[in-house]
């Protein structure tokens, strides 16, 4: 409905996208009734349009085919009368939230933004509350939902980090002593680790020397490695496709040339139990 504006770089699309998305609330919410009214269930297909000033409007879809920016919703009139009045407005809310993502992204297209500035663009848009979230009053349960999950991960992954380095640090060497490892890992410490708590220049050092025994490539302090119980070769986790926590439940670590497979597995029996370096 409005063609002619046409914003060309990622802050103009969210400034065109953020006005928008308040006329489109502001009709949901402030203007409730005579957005309402205006969709009158008698009346030819219409849709809700958001415009860049923060304006609303209910009309007729654009007659030009195709048109020239993406169209809202055809028909939300029609289903008025036969809903409860909250679940249509969260309806259209819905359909409103995927027609403004449409139009800012084919503004992106059409004017060539690349994977950073789509990349830009959306997590500007998702720092806002999508309007279904504003309309059904979860804006505010929803970021609080999403803290207390990245929290309670992230103490599960501290609490993993934290727990394992405790088995890897005494390794002195790449190979023979690392079996040791995987005996403290599952509770038993065992003597020839009792003076492994030296510098950690050292165990710098030994880390490096490591080689992925899938890519070649050398350890890395900020990457997952888990090493074979039967070849005693370590391995990148993304390498062989074992996470760390798929490794947890791995007693005894089989690489995909001892296990005949491809990707990395479990294999049975007692052995020493998996050992594997912290991302």
């Amino acid at each position: 409905m409005d063609a002619q504006y046409n914003p060309r770089t990622v802050e103009e699309v969210f400034r065109d996208f953020k006005g928008r998305r308040a006329g489109l609330v502001r009709a949901l919410t402030a203007d409730v009734e005579d957005f309402f009214r205006q969709c009158d269930p008698e009346k030819e297909n219409l849709c809700l349009y958001g415009f860049p000033n923060e304006h609303w409007e209910v009309n007729l879809p654009a007659e030009e085919v195709p048109p020239e920016l993406p169209e809202p919703a055809l028909g939300i009139n029609f289903a008025r009368d036969g809903m409860q009045e909250k679940d249509w407005l969260s309806m259209v809310a819905v359909h409103s939230d995927a027609w403004l993502l449409s139009v800012a992204f084919y503004f992106g297209a059409r004017f060539g933004f690349d994977k950073n500035d789509r990349k830009r663009l959306f997590g500007m848009i998702n720092d806002l509350p999508t309007i279904f979230e504003v309309v059904s009053g979860k804006s505010k349960a929803k970021p609080l939902s999403a803290n207390n999950h990245s929290n309670s991960k992230s103490k599960s992954s501290n609490k993993t980090k934290s727990s394992e380095p405790r088995a890897k640090q005494p390794k002195p060497q790449p190979q023979p002593p690392v079996k040791n490892e995987g005996r403290e890992e599952e509770g038993g410490p065992d003597d020839e680790e009792g003076g492994g708590g030296g510098g950690g220049g050292g165990r710098e050092e030994e880390h490096g020397e490591t080689l992925c025994g899938a890519c070649g490539e050398s350890y890395g302090a900020d990457e997952f490695w888990i090493c074979c119980d039967i070849c005693e070769k370590w391995f990148h986790g993304k390498c062989v496709k074992i996470t760390p926590a798929k490794a947890e439940h791995i007693k005894q670590y089989k690489c995909p040339s001892c296990s005949g497979g491809n990707g990395g597995g479990g294999g049975g029996g007692s052995g020493n139990g998996k050992r594997a370096r912290p991302s």
